[in-house]
Protein backbone atom coordinates (compact mmCIF):
# COMPACT_ATOMS: atom_id res chain seq x y z
CA UNK A 1 0.00 0.00 0.00
CA UNK A 2 1.61 3.05 -1.44
CA UNK A 3 0.62 6.38 -0.30
CA UNK A 4 1.17 7.52 -3.49
CA UNK A 5 -0.33 10.85 -4.65
CA UNK A 6 -1.88 11.40 -8.46
CA UNK A 7 -0.91 14.34 -10.13
CA UNK A 8 -4.64 14.84 -10.87
CA UNK A 9 -5.46 14.69 -7.28
CA UNK A 10 -2.74 17.55 -6.78
CA UNK A 11 -4.35 19.58 -9.20
CA UNK A 12 -7.74 19.55 -7.26
CA UNK A 13 -5.94 20.82 -4.54
CA UNK A 14 -3.91 24.09 -6.09
CA UNK A 15 -7.44 25.20 -7.77
CA UNK A 16 -9.39 28.61 -5.96
CA UNK A 17 -11.38 27.46 -3.21
CA UNK A 18 -14.32 28.82 -1.61
CA UNK A 19 -12.27 29.86 1.29
CA UNK A 20 -9.82 31.83 -0.70
CA UNK A 21 -12.37 34.04 -2.58
CA UNK A 22 -14.10 34.34 1.32
CA UNK A 23 -10.59 35.81 2.28
CA UNK A 24 -10.22 38.19 -0.46
CA UNK A 25 -13.63 39.41 0.15
CA UNK A 26 -12.88 40.08 3.62
CA UNK A 27 -9.72 42.54 3.07
CA UNK A 28 -11.82 44.21 0.21
CA UNK A 29 -14.43 44.77 2.87
CA UNK A 30 -12.16 45.60 5.89
CA UNK A 31 -10.23 47.98 3.41
CA UNK A 32 -13.38 48.99 1.61
CA UNK A 33 -15.37 49.79 4.47
CA UNK A 34 -13.53 52.33 6.55
CA UNK A 35 -12.54 54.34 3.13
CA UNK A 36 -16.39 54.59 2.78
CA UNK A 37 -17.46 55.61 6.24
CA UNK A 38 -14.46 58.48 6.89
CA UNK A 39 -15.70 59.64 3.06
CA UNK A 40 -19.03 59.66 4.29
CA UNK A 41 -18.64 61.59 6.98
CA UNK A 42 -15.96 64.15 5.44
CA UNK A 43 -19.08 64.61 3.16
CA UNK A 44 -21.63 65.00 6.18
CA UNK A 45 -19.05 67.52 7.92
CA UNK A 46 -18.32 69.73 4.30
CA UNK A 47 -22.30 70.02 3.85
CA UNK A 48 -23.23 70.99 7.76
CA UNK A 49 -20.28 73.60 7.89
CA UNK A 50 -19.31 74.88 4.47
CA UNK A 51 -20.25 78.61 5.73
CA UNK A 52 -18.73 77.87 8.86
CA UNK A 53 -15.59 76.84 7.54
CA UNK A 54 -15.04 79.61 4.73
CA UNK A 55 -16.05 82.55 7.91
CA UNK A 56 -13.13 81.01 9.73
CA UNK A 57 -10.92 81.09 6.86
CA UNK A 58 -11.36 85.21 6.48
CA UNK A 59 -8.79 87.27 6.95
CA UNK A 60 -9.68 89.30 10.18
CA UNK A 61 -10.35 85.56 11.43
CA UNK A 62 -6.70 84.19 11.10
CA UNK A 63 -5.73 87.80 11.87
CA UNK A 64 -7.15 86.80 15.35
CA UNK A 65 -6.19 83.79 15.79
CA UNK A 66 -2.19 84.32 14.92
CA UNK A 67 -2.62 88.00 16.50
CA UNK A 68 0.67 88.50 19.18
CA UNK A 69 0.36 87.22 22.79
CA UNK A 70 2.35 90.23 24.14
CA UNK A 71 4.25 93.33 23.16
CA UNK A 72 7.82 93.88 24.29
CA UNK A 73 9.03 97.45 23.82
CA UNK A 74 12.72 98.25 24.38
CA UNK A 75 13.60 101.55 26.21
CA UNK A 76 13.43 103.40 28.80
CA UNK A 77 11.00 102.34 31.80
CA UNK A 78 8.20 104.30 32.72
CA UNK A 79 8.18 103.30 36.61
CA UNK A 80 9.44 106.17 39.29
CA UNK A 81 12.81 105.49 40.23
CA UNK A 82 13.54 103.60 43.56
CA UNK A 83 15.04 104.87 46.73
CA UNK A 84 17.90 103.54 47.92
CA UNK A 85 16.03 102.51 51.08
CA UNK A 86 14.03 100.85 48.72
CA UNK A 87 16.42 99.03 46.58
CA UNK A 88 18.06 97.84 49.88
CA UNK A 89 14.75 96.46 50.99
CA UNK A 90 14.10 94.96 47.65
CA UNK A 91 17.90 93.52 46.71
CA UNK A 92 20.51 94.13 49.41
CA UNK A 93 18.59 93.15 52.64
CA UNK A 94 18.75 89.47 52.49
CA UNK A 95 23.00 89.72 52.89
CA UNK A 96 23.33 92.94 54.33
CA UNK A 97 20.63 92.53 57.37
CA UNK A 98 22.09 89.65 58.63
CA UNK A 99 26.05 89.39 57.49
CA UNK A 100 25.85 86.82 55.30
CA UNK A 101 28.60 85.47 53.14
CA UNK A 102 30.77 88.01 54.53
CA UNK A 103 28.73 90.78 54.01
CA UNK A 104 29.06 93.64 56.21
CA UNK A 105 25.70 94.59 58.38
CA UNK A 106 23.74 97.36 57.54
CA UNK A 107 24.72 99.84 59.98
CA UNK A 108 28.08 98.42 61.38
CA UNK A 109 30.31 101.16 61.24
CA UNK A 110 33.45 98.88 62.26
CA UNK A 111 32.62 96.49 59.37
CA UNK A 112 32.02 99.38 56.85
CA UNK A 113 34.66 101.65 57.78
CA UNK A 114 37.52 99.97 55.41
CA UNK A 115 34.95 100.13 52.66
CA UNK A 116 34.06 103.51 52.86
CA UNK A 117 37.57 104.67 53.12
CA UNK A 118 37.97 103.55 49.27
CA UNK A 119 35.07 105.89 48.36
CA UNK A 120 32.13 105.82 46.92
CA UNK A 121 33.16 105.07 43.50
CA UNK A 122 34.91 102.03 44.19
CA UNK A 123 32.07 101.03 46.02
CA UNK A 124 29.90 101.47 43.37
CA UNK A 125 31.95 99.76 40.94
CA UNK A 126 32.13 96.58 43.49
CA UNK A 127 28.27 96.55 43.93
CA UNK A 128 27.45 96.78 40.01
CA UNK A 129 30.08 94.46 39.02
CA UNK A 130 30.59 92.01 41.92
CA UNK A 131 32.63 91.33 44.58
CA UNK A 132 34.08 88.24 46.80
CA UNK A 133 30.06 86.42 47.07
CA UNK A 134 28.01 89.34 46.15
CA UNK A 135 26.69 88.79 42.75
CA UNK A 136 26.80 91.94 40.22
CA UNK A 137 23.85 94.21 40.57
CA UNK A 138 24.72 95.78 37.68
CA UNK A 139 21.89 95.14 34.37
CA UNK A 140 19.07 93.19 37.16
CA UNK A 141 15.97 95.08 38.47
CA UNK A 142 17.39 98.16 39.19
CA UNK A 143 19.11 100.70 37.50
CA UNK A 144 22.39 101.38 38.07
CA UNK A 145 21.69 104.89 39.87
CA UNK A 146 19.28 103.15 41.84
CA UNK A 147 21.92 100.22 42.86
CA UNK A 148 23.99 103.78 43.81
CA UNK A 149 21.05 105.28 46.02
CA UNK A 150 21.25 101.98 47.84
CA UNK A 151 25.10 101.85 48.19
CA UNK A 152 25.02 105.71 49.42
CA UNK A 153 22.38 104.41 51.92
CA UNK A 154 23.93 101.65 53.50
CA UNK A 155 27.44 103.32 53.47
CA UNK A 156 25.94 106.61 55.22
CA UNK A 157 23.64 104.19 58.17
CA UNK A 158 27.32 103.28 58.95
CA UNK A 159 28.45 106.78 59.20
CA UNK A 160 29.88 107.87 55.83
CA UNK A 161 28.55 111.00 53.58
CA UNK A 162 27.84 110.34 50.41
CA UNK A 163 25.20 111.94 48.57
CA UNK A 164 22.71 109.88 46.32
CA UNK A 165 22.99 109.87 42.94
CA UNK A 166 20.20 111.87 41.01
CA UNK A 167 18.08 110.24 38.16
CA UNK A 168 19.59 110.91 34.92
CA UNK A 169 16.77 112.47 33.37
CA UNK A 170 16.53 115.19 36.66
CA UNK A 171 20.45 115.76 36.28
CA UNK A 172 19.73 116.15 32.38
CA UNK A 173 16.81 118.78 33.09
CA UNK A 174 18.54 120.45 36.05
CA UNK A 175 21.25 122.86 33.72
CA UNK A 176 18.27 123.45 31.24
CA UNK A 177 16.29 124.66 34.14
CA UNK A 178 19.14 126.96 35.82
CA UNK A 179 19.84 128.18 32.35
CA UNK A 180 15.96 129.74 31.39
CA UNK A 181 15.95 131.06 35.04
CA UNK A 182 19.06 132.39 34.74
CA UNK A 183 17.20 134.33 31.50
Amino acid sequence: MSDRHHTADHDAHAAPSATGIKKITTILVLVGLPILVIGSLVAYYKAQNGGQMAASMSEEAVARRIQKVGILQLGESKREPKTGEEVYNAQCTTCHAAGLVGAPKFGDAAAWAPRIGTGYSALLNSALKGKGNMAAQGGGAFADFEVGRAVAYMANAAGAKFEAPAAPEAAATAPEAAASVAK
